[in-house]
């Protein structure tokens, strides 16, 4: 997780970037913002909060890296930082250009220089591009010169009040954002991205068309890979191929990948094959599916790499082993799969369920 000092920001320009598609326009700034401390605290705490998860990013182009127009721009500012201005148009330019769906929000955009800064315990400069395109309302207080009561003891006074509505910046609510830090040039600079909007259109021209990134593959990318491959494989492949494989294996079977991934710090395939699979047939199954899987999501899948712990978390809240039963139950599977039995008697289909304790 990156860290910032609350006094990193050492330039700041904003711009104002309308849809190109509805002809909107585009209002560039030619100066620097001037910040003071407590301005610089409240920024440093809206640009970063939200940059949590230890998914990163980097640039990159089908044909050529020196293609992709934000990583030369990154890259000048990074050597240069004394044209940070006109730099950052070039940056309001290019995220003007991407806006070519009527679907997609103007907004503010905030190019910021971070001086001090730190990944992974590596000092190291950075940039921030940050968009806002919601604005709150909230309410603003007036009141006119107090009368102070001049009697003994009496500490009150009288004054008129006024309330107005202003239109502003949420500063605990950022919409999109992306820092790239200098690191990794040669390999397209380590990027974190935010976009609270991250749906339909939007995703595609934030990601896709302005930044022009793709996930980093580190332990992070290949610990969610595997897992969001082993799920698929679980709950759609797996029952096609052997017949009617019981909701109650399944579950067992996600569960232990699960915990397999918690009490491990690395990934061997074949271990987790013999562990967690356990059976040759599904076994072979499986590593023909990852084969496939990784072409058809072009996405690569290694055998060996050591496990994240953030993404393991992430990636277990959607491991819910449920098993639902018409409309009036729901067996939450969380541990060993032998303590549950399926059966059918006069009455119908059952689940039998062992336990020690009842809490």
């Amino acid at each position: 997780m990156p860290y910032f000092d609350s006094d990193a920001i050492k330039a700041m320009t904003i711009h104002h970037v309308g849809n190109k598609d509805t002809e909107e326009g585009l209002i560039l700034s030619d100066k620097k913002i001037m910040l003071d401390e407590r301005l610089q605290e409240l920024l440093i705490q809206y640009f970063v909060a939200p940059f949590k998860a230890e998914e990163y990013y980097t640039f990159y182009h089908d044909e050529n890296l020196e293609l992709n127009e934000l990583y030369g721009i990154a890259r000048d500012i990074f050597a240069d930082p004394e044209q940070f201005v006109e730099d950052s148009q070039r940056i309001a330019r290019k995220l003007y250009d991407s806006c070519t769906h009527p679907n997609i929000k103007s907004g503010d955009l905030m190019v910021v220089y971070f001086d001090r800064c730190s990944l992974n315990g590596e000092e190291m400069d950075a940039i921030g591009i940050f968009k806002a395109e919601n604005k709150d309302s909230f309410l603003k207080v007036k009141r006119d010169e107090e009368e102070w009561s001049r009697q003994e003891g009496d500490m009150s006074a009288t004054a008129d009040f006024a309330m107005e509505v202003h239109q502003g910046i949420n500063i605990h609510k950022l919409d999109k954002g992306a820092i790239i830090f200098n690191s990794e040039k040669e390999n397209g600079y380590i990027l974190s991205i935010v976009d609270a909007t991250n749906r339909g259109q939007d995703a595609v021209y934030w990601k896709d068309a302005f930044l022009e990134v793709r996930q980093r593959e580190d332990e992070y990318y290949n610990t969610h890979a595997e897992l969001s491959a082993y799920k698929q494989f679980v709950t759609d492949t797996l029952p096609k191929e052997f017949g009617n494989v019981e909701k109650a294996d399944r579950a067992d079977l996600l569960n232990r990948s699960v915990n397999y991934f918690k009490q491990n710090d690395s990934f061997d395939l074949q271990t987790f094959a013999e562990e967690v699979i356990q059976q040759p047939e599904v076994i072979e199954s499986f590593k023909t599916f990852r084969e496939e899987y990784q072409k058809e999501n072009e996405v690569v899948l290694q055998d060996q790499f050591d496990i994240n712990e953030e993404a393991v978390k992430k990636q277990a809240r959607s491991f819910k082993s449920v098993i639902k039963l018409d409309k009036n139950f729901h067996i939450y599977v969380h541990g060993n799969g032998n303590l549950i039995e399926k059966g059918r008697d006069e009455k119908g289909k059952f689940y039998k369920v062992y336990y020690e304790e009842e809490n």
